[in-house]
C-alpha cells in the first residue's frame, strides 16, 4: 500500500491545465452543485465504488474533498480494493478557495453558474 500523497492546490491546477490530473470529488451531489473546480468529475463518497473508477493510463488520478478527510478515505477504499490511487488534494476545496484558486458557483438569484 502507498502512503497518501498529498497535493497543493497549485500542482492540482497545473495538472488540471496540462491534462495530466484526472480530479475526483468525492464530496456529496448538493455540494458539488453548489461549488466545483473547473473539470472535477463526481464520484460522491456515499456511493463510492472503486471499481467505477476510470482509468485511462494516461492522467493521474486525484481525489479531492471539502477537507481533505473524505478524500483520504477513498484512497483507502481504493487500496482496499486493490488499486494503487493514493493522490489527493490537501486541505481540499477549502486549501483550494485559500489559495484564491477559480471555483464555478451557483448564482442564488438567477440559478446560472459563475465563475
Amino acid at each position: 500500500m502507498k502512503p497518501v500523497l498529498d497535493m497543493t492546490p497549485a500542482e492540482i491546477q497545473a495538472g488540471l491545465k496540462s491534462g495530466r490530473i484526472f480530479l475526483v470529488d468525492v464530496r456529496e451531489p448538493a455540494e458539488f452543485a453548489a461549488e466545483r473546480i473547473h473539470g472535477a468529475f463526481l464520484y460522491p463518497l456515499s456511493t463510492f465504488d472503486p471499481k467505477a473508477l476510470p482509468n485511462d493510463g494516461e492522467r493521474m488520478l486525484v481525489f479531492h474533498c471539502g477537507s481533505g478527510k473524505r478524500s483520504q478515505t477513498a484512497i483507502a477504499m481504493c487500496q482496499q480494493a486493490g488499486l494503487e490511487h493514493h493522490r489527493h488534494l490537501a486541505g481540499g476545496m477549502m486549501a483550494w478557495k485559500a489559495a484564491n484558486l477559480p471555483v464555478i458557483s451557483i448564482d442564488p438569484a438567477t440559478g446560472r453558474p459563475r465563475e
